[in-house]
């Protein structure tokens, strides 16, 4: 179960870091409550506070690859804040949010471009060569690809269930598309830790994945 006076406090932290303790500033918390609520929706299973948490604690570990960590920890509470598994523009609708929230709370220009480039990144997760924090953030939200059998599962099956919706064939077929695709990159991740640390694994887990889905049948067939 997610910690939420813990995401608070690591949301006021970022948050101070990212735009300054300047008591003009408004109260940080009714931002992280808006949030927190958000990722707390009843149509998400995996794409819930676990996951933020998660990004955030992958964030911890890589910062030192990060050119400013605080944004990118702005970017994650951000990244999947909108969520309709039924939508295609997730990720846009979430950099908007950014955009109009984080100069009311007291972000600067600067700041809140470069919090909507990293939400937005997260559709291809393919960073240009010296993004560092780009590289940080999509490191993170992949990191799932590298968990311990059980954990890997886990978010499969979560997954599944926010697309419940899809019939299982049309579900295989594009699952399998994008494992395909993944496994197509000459690299998962782009910084040095993620490169030594995940990427085997991550590799062997999604070839895994789609040996079974390959041989998956309906109950029916």
């Amino acid at each position: 179960m997610a910690d939420l006076q813990e995401l608070r406090f690591r949301w006021r932290r970022a948050l101070l870091m990212a735009r300054g303790d300047d008591p003009r500033h408004p109260d940080p918390d009714p931002y992280a409550d808006a949030l927190l609520d958000r990722w707390q929706e009843p149509q998400r299973r995996y794409h819930t506070l676990a996951h933020l948490t998660a990004v955030l604690d992958h964030i911890d570990v890589l910062e030192e690859h990060a050119d400013d960590p605080d944004l990118v920890r702005l970017a994650a509470w951000f990244h999947d804040a909108v969520y309709l598994p039924d939508r295609s523009e997730n990720e846009e609708r979430s950099a908007r949010l950014a955009e109009r929230a984080l100069p009311e709370a007291g972000v600067s220009e600067a700041g809140t471009a470069e919090v909507a480039r990293l939400v937005r990144l997260t559709v291809t997760h393919d960073p240009a060569p010296g993004d560092r924090n780009g590289e940080v953030l999509c490191d993170a939200d992949l990191a799932i690809l590298a968990a311990p059998p059980s954990a890997y599962a886990a978010y499969t099956a979560e997954v599944r269930e926010e697309y419940h919706f899809v019939p299982n064939d049309a579900f295989r077929e594009g699952r399998s598309a994008i494992l395909r695709q993944l496994l197509g990159l000459p690299r998962l991740f782009r910084t040095p830790y993620g490169q030594a640390e995940w990427e085997p694994t991550a590799r062997y887990n999604l070839a895994a994945e789609l040996e079974m889905l390959s041989t998956a049948q309906d109950p029916a067939s």
